[in-house]
Parts: C-alpha cells; sequence; structure tokens
C-alpha cells in the first residue's frame, strides 16, 4: 500500500499538515539543554508538586484546597469530570493481526500527523522513548509502579486559546478551565489515536492529564517541539509559547522520529525573565541554570508555585507565566514576522522584549471577557469579589 507522503516543504499548503510551520524551525541532532541521557534518573509522579500539596506537604490548608482547586469553577469542573471519563481508554486489545499497512516507517509518520491534525490536534511530534520519560511510579490508583516499553512516542499539543489568553490577567476564574480544556482536548485525541493504532495491530497506550505514565517534557524536547524555558521544567513551543498542554501516545508501531529544534530560546530566556517578573508568587528563578538530575535547567520554586495555583483565593489556578511571555502571542501575520526575527536574529531577541513590555502584552483586555466568575462554595455557586474594577 502506498500513502502520499508530502515534502516536508509543502506541508503548510496542506489544509491540515503542520498548521505551524514547524517544517522551517532549525532542527539540531540534541536538545539545546544539556541531558546526560545515561544518568537522569526516572521520577516519582508521586512527588509532583500538585500530589505533594494533595498529602499535606505543603501545610493542611493546601492539602483542604487541593481537593477542591479545580472543581471551585463549575467549567473547569465540568472538564475535570470528562477527564475522568477518558482514564479508562488509555489502553485496550490490540488486534490480533497486523493490517495491511505501508512497509516505509515514513509514510505512516506522515499517516498518524495527518491522523491527529484530523482529529484536531494542534501540534504533533514523534520521538524515540527515552527511558528515563517514564514515571517510575503513578499518582492515580493508589499508587502503582510503572513499566512501558514501547519504542515511540507521539506528542499532541492543544493550544489553551489565544483570544481568551488576551482577555484574562493570567491567575483569575477561567485559568483553570484554560488548562483542563486542553488536557482534556489533547487525551481524547490521544485515546482516539492509541485505540486506532491498537486496531492497525499494534500496542499503544494514550497518556493524558489523569493517567500519564510518561514524564511530558524529555518527550517534548526530543520530538522537536520546543526548548526548556526559564519557567523551569517547561518545555516551551516557538508558535504557542508555554501556551499549550499536551497528551502523548506510546507505541510500538514502527515510526520516524523528528528531530530536537533550536529557535534560540536558551539566549532569549537567560536575558527576558520577564516570567519571573510576573510570577505572582516569585517562584520563577531570576538567576541562571542548574544541574538537576543530571539534566540543565532554570530552578523553579515548587512549593511557592503550587502554593500560588492550588491556593489562589482570587481565581482558579495560575498561568501568569503563560500570560507574561512574549512568544504566547496569536498567529497573526504581525506577531509571525516578529516571531521569525526573534528565532533568526539574535539582536532582535532583545528588542522583541523591549517592544512586548512597551505595547502592553501581558496586560488583561477585560473588553474581551466572555466567562462567568463563580466559585462553588460549600455545593454553592456565588459570585466571589471582584479584585478589578475594570472587569465585566
Amino acid at each position: 500500500m502506498k500513502l502520499f507522503t508530502p515534502k516536508m516543504r509543502d506541508f503548510d499548503k496542506l489544509g491540515r499538515s503542520d498548521p505551524y510551520p514547524m517544517h522551517k524551525l532549525k532542527r539540531v541532532e540534541r536538545p539545546t539543554t544539556r541531558i546526560d541521557d545515561e544518568q537522569v534518573q526516572r521520577v516519582d509522579e508521586r512527588e509532583s508538586g500538585f500530589n505533594r500539596a494533595g498529602r499535606g506537604d505543603f501545610g493542611p490548608n493546601l492539602k483542604k484546597e487541593y481537593f477542591r482547586f479545580v472543581n471551585k469553577h463549575p467549567l473547569s469542573s465540568a472538564l475535570l469530570n470528562m477527564g475522568f471519563s477518558l482514564r479508562k481508554q488509555v489502553d485496550g486489545k490490540v488486534a490480533d493481526k497486523i493490517a495491511p499497512l505501508p512497509d516505509n516507517p515514513l509514510q505512516m509518520t506522515t499517516h498518524i500527523k495527518e491522523t491527529a491534525y484530523f482529529l484536531r490536534a494542534d501540534m504533533v511530534g514523534i520521538c524515540e522513548l527515552p527511558p528515563y520519560a517514564v514515571y517510575s511510579w503513578g499518582a492515580w490508583h493508589g499508587g502503582e509502579k510503572i513499566e512501558i516499553d514501547h519504542k515511540y512516542a507521539i506528542a499532541i499539543l492543544i493550544d489553551q486559546d489565544s483570544r481568551t489568553e488576551e482577555a484574562y490577567n493570567g491567575h483569575d476564574w477561567i485559568s483553570n478551565s484554560m488548562s483542563f480544556m486542553s488536557y482534556t482536548a489533547s487525551g481524547f485525541i490521544a485515546c482516539i489515536l492509541a485505540d486506532y493504532i491498537r486496531q492497525l495491530g499494534y500496542p499503544a497506550r494514550a497518556h493524558h492529564a489523569l493517567n500519564y505514565g510518561v514524564v511530558l517534557p524529555p518527550i517534548l524536547l526530543w520530538a522537536g517541539l520546543g526548548e526548556m524555558c526559564r519557567i523551569g521544567d517547561i518545555v516551551l513551543n516557538p508558535f504557542l509559547g508555554t501556551r499549550f498542554k499536551a497528551a502523548v501516545v506510546t507505541t510500538d508501531l514502527p515510526l520516524t522520529p523528528d528531530k530536537p529544534i533550536d529557535f534560540g530560546l536558551q539566549d532569549f530566556c537567560n536575558t527576558c525573565k520577564k516570567c519571573a517578573r510576573e510570577c505572582p508568587s516569585g517562584a520563577i528563578s531570576h538567576g541562571d541554570k542548574v544541574v538537576h538530575n543530571n539534566y540543565e535547567k532554570w530552578p523553579n520554586d515548587v512549593e511557592k508555585c503550587t502554593t500560588m495555583r492550588v491556593g489562589n483565593q482570587q481565581g482558579a489556578s495560575c498561568g501568569s507565566c503563560i500570560k507574561a511571555c512574549p512568544w504566547s502571542k496569536p498567529y497573526t501575520p504581525f506577531h509571525r514576522t516578529i516571531n521569525w526575527t526573534m528565532r533568526h536574529i539574535p539582536l532582535m531577541r532583545r528588542f522583541g522584549i523591549w517592544g512586548d513590555d512597551l505595547m502592553g502584552y501581558g496586560k488583561p483586555d477585560y473588553k474581551r471577557k466572555w466567562w462567568l466568575d463563580l466559585e462553588d462554595v460549600d455545593g454553592e455557586l456565588r459570585v466571589p469579589p471582584s479584585q478589578n474594577k475594570e472587569e465585566i
């Protein structure tokens, strides 16, 4: 069987192939962040900031808030409920016989990416699954040891919505809904894609926000979907910034991996520091990178970040760093031009940071606000006190 395989230069001319010009990015052999592949240790999901808050490591108040910080807004609560429904869809029976497929991994890679775009993914990348990207222990089902030996990982990104981002202040009542919309949508796509691959005769498991078996950053790095940024253990995409959430499908279906990308982010983040300046909790460092678990990163104060996101009393969670980032912009002709200059001309990165502040980016435009500010208090929805007179 022969499938149409578009050339890389034609991807942007196709209806669904690479909605963003990922094919024009500089590809490199290794991520721009130093990683000691042989020494990085697998991590325990139970030790994440959210899970530590839930077990009381950060005090009784945060432990209490952990069990309501998503559900306290009705829209994020509805999205969370759908996410829980997807948990049982992550794995399943593999067909007894392999389907008659092309024997060219590149053709199958194109087909899988097109399938993901057909399912409404915003961006897709593929890599070989690094062993250290598999959690040692999971946080759900009472904690379970995780063993995944699939060869490939398919990463799916979903934009949290640039129009909504323009209207919110970064940590108000829509923040959690933006996150869980992307978590749920990417999880929905991953579950369908994994099921499809199993029906083709190959094992595949979906990984989404309420049932991850893998750590996202190393997969996103190796799949060419971004670089590590100042925010901490976060990958930044050149066209979405950090305004996305991701799901993953791991599989043994033969595929052709993408290569990591280099768009100058390490130089940019070393200078910019806007996310650190605007972080309401002071969790993001203004300093230099450190080596943690044998990989290089900018440090992040997990307790401060978690305290703000879980314990926020003026909203639901926090995405202030996403709001502040100069890379997080609508995909308009003007911003495409600025984006190109920041990727290709180092001097323009300094201009981009200065221009971002000059034009007032990072400030909320409350005229664009569409959501309702509501808070669940003991089972009753109430209008919380407004913190800004300009809000509607």
